[in-house]
């Protein structure tokens, strides 16, 4: 079976944490999280980075960060992964879904400003397959309102909307290391902190509540429990791993990207046809060629061909179902049909897309979806 994804491996990550073992330092915060921390904040300007052991844990630093309490109003996408809401379900807040938009399975940002309440905190926009949503209108709306706005940027390394990258223009970003990204360390995330006002307390958060990252710079000659917190850092083995795939950053996009084009190219004709959607990629956004997915006329094509190619041996998946048609909140959920969200629930299809996916292969993907559509 080829399957959908293949984790990518440099050749340095067992070295790193050879190295990483040696130094007798492999708890958080050690050499090479401090690597990947000065990478990201160097590269892509941002204030402060933290790395956590997940992308959920960003984001429920996130909520933490912002004071999320009971009763609280959150808005986002209900196409997107569980762990984007339920970072703030659990600090009681009550989420209130935004549709997808028509030309990307982002958030419909013109939808957002009836949304909005006296009890809104804080609006949370995906980036999803690394396509930008438009960041002016949501700031914009966000500084009218006083309104918090947090980057779920799991897919969106290396993307950038208007010359900005993602994860740098709301108070605070979340980002994946997850197996399936771009760049990965199997299981890992980061907090992007871009308000300075809530660097202190992150580091705080990070560490159980205690000001210990304080302590061992020296800036203090005890450390205490002085907030709510928990225990969100990585073993720095698993930073070295991370610092090994960083480190070929540049190789890693350019084959992915190759690889997106390829097939934009193969399938457009399709596109051309009406058979399927392809991407869009809005005019102020880049594309880090995360994932390539098409969307299907209905279900029953696209379930037709999840099993035209699984019977050929390639192995595709849909993505997300809406959450507030999940079992977990559908009763909680009083608001109005979201349409499209629902419609790239039942029509999207991811395509394999990994750094070893060679172009033969390719070209068998391509030529298996295009029968399935046109048979000869």
């Amino acid at each position: 079976m080829l399957p959908f994804n293949k984790p990518y491996l440099s050749g340095k990550e067992l070295e790193y944490i050879v190295q990483a073992v040696q130094s007798g330092k492999i708890s958080g915060d050690g050499h090479f999280t401090k690597k990947c921390h000065a990478y990201f904040e160097e590269r892509y300007d941002f204030k402060k980075c933290l790395l956590t052991t997940s992308c959920t844990d960003a984001l429920e630093m996130a909520a933490i960060l912002i004071d999320i309490k009971p009763g609280d109003e959150v808005i986002m996408p209900a196409y997107t992964f569980v762990s984007t809401a339920n970072a703030f379900v659990l600090r009681g807040a009550r989420i209130i879904f935004c549709d997808s938009s028509e030309e990307t399975p982002n958030m419909d940002v013109a939808a957002i400003k009836e949304l909005i309440s006296p009890l809104t905190k804080a609006i949370v926009v995906v980036h999803y397959a690394g396509i930008a949503c438009d960041m002016d209108v949501v700031m914009k709306l966000a500084e009218e309102n006083n309104l918090m706005v947090i980057e779920d940027a799991a897919q969106a390394i290396d993307s950038f909307y208007k010359g900005r990258p993602l994860g740098g223009i709301g108070h605070l970003a979340a980002f994946s290391f997850h197996e399936t990204k771009n760049i990965q360390s199997g299981e890992g995330g980061m907090l992007v902190i871009n308000d300075e006002r809530f660097i202190n307390r992150a580091e705080i958060i990070r560490e159980k509540g205690t000001n210990r990252s304080a302590f061992f710079r020296g800036e203090i000659d005890k450390y205490n429990w002085v907030d709510i917190g928990s225990s969100f850092l990585p073993s720095d083995i698993i930073a070295a791993f991370l610092f090994a795939q960083l480190e070929q950053m540049e190789k890693i996009q350019q084959r992915r990207i190759t690889i997106w084009n390829n097939y934009y190219s193969g399938l457009k004709a399709l596109e051309d046809e009406g058979y399927i959607r392809l991407p869009f990629i809005p005019g102020y956004a880049t594309n880090n060629a995360h994932m390539f997915y098409i969307v299907c006329n209905d279900s029953n094509h696209r379930d037709g061909l999840i099993e035209h190619l699984k019977a050929r041996q390639i192995l595709s998946v849909f993505h997300y179902l809406s959450l507030h048609r999940s079992p977990f909140y559908k009763n909680k959920y009083s608001g109005e049909s979201l349409g499209r969200s629902d419609l790239y629930s039942d029509t999207l299809v991811r395509l394999p897309l990994y750094f070893e996916l060679t172009g033969e292969q390719q070209k068998g993907i391509i030529s298996e979806i295009v029968s399935y559509f046109v048979p000869n």
